[in-house]
């Protein structure tokens, strides 16, 4: 088994405020949605390791729209990635939390919320 993708929500228009998140600060690259699919809006996001796909966030509109304070995906990157999207993200205003940096054995690891308000975790491994 391995997971295809995770869906996070934004509310109906919310769609560039994804992308300056999704895109922008993290560094994924946004994908055509199926055409079947793009009707109902949003946006999709992937990562890639040369062609092969190592994360992929989908984007559904929702309303009424209430963002996930607890529930969320986790990102594990490199040092070299971890540091850069800490600093992006930053740049971009949105805030990561460093309190629990050290609480998750043998990572370092924030929390961001998105631009809808919906967690997030960022996570590199220790001794790399």
């Amino acid at each position: 088994m391995r997971l295809h993708h995770v869906q996070v929500a934004c509310p109906p228009g919310g769609e560039d405020d994804a992308r300056r998140f999704y895109g922008e600060g993290l560094g994924m690259t946004e994908v055509d949605k199926p055409t079947e699919l793009a009707r109902r809006g949003g946006a999709w996001f992937r990562a890639f390791d040369g062609e092969a796909v190592t994360a992929e966030v989908h984007v559904g509109v929702e309303d009424p729209f209430a963002p996930a304070r607890k529930a969320h995906p986790a990102f594990v990157l490199d040092r070299g990635q971890y540091d850069a999207v800490l600093a992006r993200l930053a740049a971009l205003g949105f805030a990561p939390d460093l309190s629990q940096r050290d609480s998750f054995p043998g990572h370092e690891r924030f929390h961001v919320f998105d631009g809808h308000g919906n967690r997030v975790e960022v996570l590199t491994p220790r001794g790399r």
